[in-house]
């Protein structure tokens, strides 16, 4: 396959600083190296960069960076739409606003194929937000409310040209939700699955109707995949760590479902913060669950030495 790899250093949409690391870390963990051993032609097309044209302000005096984190939506947005016609793109984070622009480029990719666009959101959070109900302020907590065409964003972000249907979307390991996102969730349509719905069901239970659903649609696939949908313990490197996350084995498996499907067409890698891990593992475990994507088998781990 041809996979590009495209960074986002954005940190504008977190409350701490450091994720602006987290695409070099990528690299320095070794992710180009792990996929072209797979076989994968990989190109790393670099940073991409944005900034805004002017400052914005927005009647919710709590939110943070809005101008900053509307020029990234643009920019990621078309990057997006851009580098997929030809290749895989996989987005090395950066915070989750970034997911704002990756989904809506690729929503607009697939409405002009004539295919549903699907969003596999592996997160702690339902980032359901919106710029009028978000209390902290931090637009890592919208990305999901924008791309998929919830009021309230215009005139301060891009105007989605194809918004992802509420109905193809399954979010699993969530284990944190606002009372106002709780609210908006149970009324728009996604499917969530919680992590007590992944002690009860087992995660393969949950991810294979939602892949079956996929296949039958004819749909593109873009998969959205937080540190912190991790437990703590198995991938520290996040500043908004919520425990009882999935476990190390759970993640892998997500992922070799994924490759086996063969419906992945993008892939975000989000919310790594560098500053905040130990001796580089959360990175390293992001490289071992992409190529698990990418089609690395069981048995072929690599042994670690911390």
């Amino acid at each position: 396959m041809d996979v590009k790899l495209i960074g986002a250093p954005l940190q504008d949409g977190a409350p701490q600083l450091g994720c602006a690391m987290g695409p070099a870390a990528l690299r320095i963990a070794g992710l180009a190296d792990a996929l072209t051993a797979l076989g994968h032609r990989v190109v790393d097309k670099g940073d991409v960069a944005a900034s805004p044209s002017s400052p914005a302000s927005h009647p919710n005096a709590a939110v943070r960076n809005l101008a900053e984190i509307s020029a990234w939506t643009a920019r990621l947005a078309e990057t997006a739409w851009r580098e997929s016609a030809d290749a895989m793109p996989i987005f090395l984070g950066g915070d989750h606003a970034l997911s704002a622009g990756t989904v809506s480029g690729m929503a607009r990719r697939a409405a002009e194929l004539g295919r549903p666009l699907f969003v596999l959101w592996l997160d702690a959070h339902t980032d359901f937000h919106t710029l009028k109900t978000t209390t902290s302020g931090n637009l890592h907590g919208v990305p999901v409310a924008y791309f998929t065409g919830q009021p309230g964003f215009q005139p301060y972000f891009p105007t989605v040209s194809a918004p992802v249907d509420p109905r193809n979307i399954s979010m699993i390991g969530i284990r944190s939700v606002d009372p106002a996102e709780r609210e908006a969730v149970a009324k728009s349509g996604i499917a969530v699955h919680d992590m007590r719905a992944i002690d009860e069901n087992g995660i393969a239970a949950l991810l294979r109707p939602f892949l079956e659903r996929v296949a039958a649609a004819g749909g593109l696939l873009h998969v959205s995949f937080d540190v912190d949908f991790l437990d703590p313990a198995v991938g520290p490197a996040v500043s908004t760590t919520v425990p009882g996350g999935a476990t190390f084995r759970e993640a892998h498996l997500v992922m070799e479902m994924l490759h086996d499907s063969g419906l992945v067409a993008s892939l975000d890698l989000v919310e790594l913060n560098p500053f905040l891990d130990e001796r580089g593992r959360t990175a390293m475990l992001l490289v071992e669950l992409a190529a698990s994507l990418m089609g690395r088998k069981v048995m072929d781990r690599p042994t670690r030495s911390y």
